[in-house]
């Protein structure tokens, strides 16, 4: 496969942004997923769909090259993973928060934005944005011990946009937020894919699957579905994004001699 990438003025790159051939990959001898296949377009959101211990972590963990793959291989921005000058053009939110509890949360996004190579003077008003966005630029200054779990992941969203990336990585982002808010930030992330920007997100949350661009849905390790949500539903001949992961998982089940 050829790829193709385009400067857009601002940085940002046209083209395929990710791309992921046969992967296989797992921790020692333990293999996760298999045979995993992906591509993201520029201005692309595409939703990683699955059960937990599916493997779209540990897929993820991949992509960001914090695993080398044991067979197939994985390219970012034309750039085979792992590639830490890559790191600095994607934005991430773990599934699990890695925040500083003792400093408040201007703190976190200050050190986090220089982290990524930030301008000082550009920060303060990209953690205004970034803090906005998530409805937490109220409470700016409070210590993060001092904030609840939904906040914490709030925080951990705004950390991922605060550096402006051009792609965004986002594992369970919605968990722990309120409908209203989950709105607000599923609008911001549209308005980003159209500037162009890239995003990944892994989810469970059938809402957030029928947000995203694509889909790619995984079970026991293996891609199960991959396309656009109408086009799956059309595919699967059923009514949601959930019938069509429900009836892809019975037919790798009647497949695999698991029914």
């Amino acid at each position: 496969m050829t790829n193709i990438s385009l400067k857009l003025t601002g940085g940002v790159e046209m083209g395929e942004i990710i791309q992921v051939k046969d992967l296989v990959q797992g921790y020692g001898k333990n293999i996760v997923i298999h045979d995993i296949n992906l591509s993201i377009m520029s201005g692309e959101i595409l939703g990683l769909i699955g059960p937990s211990g599916a493997g779209k972590t540990t897929l993820i963990n991949a992509i960001m090259g914090m695993l080398r793959p044991k067979k197939g291989s994985v390219t970012v921005l034309g750039t085979a993973m792992p590639n830490r000058k890559i790191l600095a053009r994607i934005g991430f939110m773990a599934q699990a928060d890695a925040l500083y509890e003792t400093l408040t949360a201007r703190e976190n996004l200050t050190f986090f934005g220089q982290m990524q190579g930030m301008d000082k003077k550009e920060l303060p008003a990209q953690i205004d944005y970034a803090t906005k966005v998530v409805d937490l630029d109220e409470d700016l200054d409070k210590h993060v011990s001092d904030y609840s779990g939904g906040m914490k992941r709030r925080l951990s969203l705004a950390i991922a946009l605060v550096a402006n990336p051009d792609i965004l990585i986002l594992d369970e982002p919605t968990v722990g937020i309120d409908p209203e808010l989950r709105k607000q930030i599923w609008q911001e992330l549209h308005r980003l894919s159209h500037e162009g920007k890239t995003i990944l997100l892994t989810t469970h949350v059938m809402d957030d699957a029928e947000e995203s661009d694509s889909l790619l849905m995984i079970r026991n390790g293996v891609a199960i579905a991959q396309g656009r949500p109408a086009e799956l539903i059309k595919e699967f001949e059923v009514n949601s994004v959930e019938e069509v992961f429900l009836k892809a998982g019975r037919e790798q089940d009647a497949h695999t001699g698991n029914a």
